[in-house]
């Protein structure tokens, strides 16, 4: 027990200073005081984690004193309670109180554990809108609510049992989708009961919950709001620069079905990135090229607003992520234009299934984006690669890109043709396209190597992504092995005496 009392007040030394000396800038309310005089030793890394954000620091009533254009909030007006105060403990958790199914009394306050976007709408409702519009926010219920996506997802995730010289699959648990593929698509976080522990300040009851901890991008709030503004602006410091480095976007991104972090580690913008980063100024608004940054991260081409040195506006800030995306490169099978809808289970194919194409290759063009909005998100995105190079350079990289998505989606259409082949032939079930050995490998034709050849071409990846490190090498080879697969057994199929 003394051991702990030391380690508290070493705390207290380390810690207080700080906290006072921010506390004298900017007053804490009497519920955060309150949160603090606690959990500066209960929890002191979320507590110094606060004290260095820029909500220990700013009061919404100062941020809303700066330019518009320097303006980190986009609610016009703030409650009156939370004007002159730090965005503290209280502010957050236990905002909209009756809202939260996992509200509860804790210490005289009502609190809840999980802070949403609609909490944080409080300072940033323009943010949190844009934010439900996006594809994002809607990653759970388009993962769980679709059909083919489920076939998928338990083709990768079911356990598997051989017995009696035959495999069978039991669903994978509760555990094992929350930190697979709900890890980033996000978990249904319900309240499952209560529970009572021994804490050091005594014995407290808290709700249990299920589907936590997590912060996937399209996390299903007790509140009933989706989506987690911590998946990119990470609790308790919710730095903007952590936000604009493109470690942050790693947690999802990295491959090799999304592979946009390790193509952008391998390109020239990353390049410049790992060696000049520590010169560029992360925390700036507005954010201006060439002043506060010499090349794009993931956030300058998908999210940021950004000026140029005369402080005009280049690009305007955006939370749906697709604002400046025409494709979608993602192959399902194929890259297509951008759904119309964040909820992509009400898209239906030429042959009534919930994907944006067929086998074919025809898209569902009455659910994605016309050639118009196509070429408006073009434009805008070339506006941000126009504030560094020449139009030339801009016009015969964009060449390119479409370039690589008709020619991969060329790739993938013989793959799948092939495919379709052995379908029809009786050499493999079609019921179920995702199991068996021959549908893996025509699976790794679109979802890993098509994949990585696009994004490779779209973020300027080097040749290496686009060739030999699973790219078009890869997937000739797939689709070598495909046809010699079929070829192979078709004939042996032929070749058998018909059965008696």
């Amino acid at each position: 027990m003394m051991a702990w009392l030391q380690a508290v007040f070493v705390c207290v030394l380390l810690l207080g200073p700080v906290f006072a000396a921010q506390a004298d800038e900017v007053p804490l309310s009497e519920a955060s005081q309150e949160c603090m005089d606690c959990h500066v030793s209960i929890t002191p890394g979320i507590v110094a984690d606060w004290q260095r954000s820029r909500h220990a620091r700013i009061s919404p009533a100062m941020g809303l004193k700066a330019e518009e254009s320097a303006r980190r909030i986009s609610v016009d007006q703030v409650p009156a309670e939370l004007a002159d105060v730090a965005v503290g403990c209280a502010e957050c958790h236990t905002a909209r109180a009756d809202a939260h199914g996992d509200t509860f009394e804790h210490n005289g306050y009502e609190v809840h554990l999980v802070v949403s976007p609609g909490d944080c709408a409080t300072c940033h409702p323009v943010e949190a809108g844009q934010y439900d519009q996006n594809l994002m926010a809607r990653a759970y219920d388009n993962l769980k609510n679709n059909p083919l996506y489920q076939v998928q997802e338990k083709s990768i995730i079911d356990r598997p049992d051989f017995a009696h010289g035959k495999m069978a699959y039991a669903p994978a648990n509760d555990l094992t989708r929350a930190e697979t593929c709900y890890a980033c698509h996000g978990t249904k976080i319900d309240i499952v009961g209560t529970e009572l522990r021994d804490t050091d300040l005594g014995e407290m009851e808290f709700p249990r919950l299920s589907g936590w901890p997590n912060q996937g991008v399209g996390r299903m709030n007790p509140d009933g709001s989706r989506g987690s503004c911590t998946a990119c602006h990470t609790r308790h410091g919710f730095a903007l620069e952590m936000a604009r480095k493109p470690h942050t976007c790693k947690q999802c991104h990295v491959g090799p079905d999304v592979p946009a972090y390790k193509v952008y580690s391998a390109s020239k913008h990353g390049n410049i990135y790992s060696s000049m980063s520590r010169h560029f100024d992360f925390n700036a608004v507005p954010w201006t090229v060439g002043r506060d940054f010499t090349a794009p991260t993931c956030a300058t081409c998908h999210i940021s607003m950004l000026a140029d040195g005369d402080g005009n506006e280049l690009v305007g800030r955006s939370h749906q992520m697709t604002d400046r995306l025409p494709w979608r490169l993602f192959g399902l099978i194929y890259a297509h234009p951008q759904p119309k809808s964040p909820d992509t289970t009400v898209i239906r194919n030429t042959v009534g299934i919930s994907a944006p194409t067929d086998f074919k290759g025809n898209f569902a063009t009455a659910y994605l984006i016309d050639e118009e909005e196509m070429a408006r998100r073009t434009a805008t995105m070339q506006a941000v690669c126009l504030s560094c190079h020449g139009r030339a350079w801009v016009g015969g990289h964009f060449q390119r890109l479409d370039n690589a998505i008709a020619e991969t989606n060329h790739f993938v259409r013989a793959s799948t043709g092939i495919m379709e082949a052995i379908w029809e032939a009786g050499l493999a079930r079609p019921d179920n396209p995702m199991d068996e050995i021959i549908e893996k490998k025509w699976m790794d034709t679109w979802l890993f190597y098509g994949n990585t050849i696009r994004f490779a071409s779209a973020m300027a990846g080097g040749g290496d992504y686009g060739v030999y490190a699973g790219g078009r090498y890869q997937l000739n080879q797939r689709i070598t092995e495909l046809e010699a697969w079929y070829q192979e057994r078709n004939s042996a199929r032929k070749a058998a005496p018909p059965a008696e």
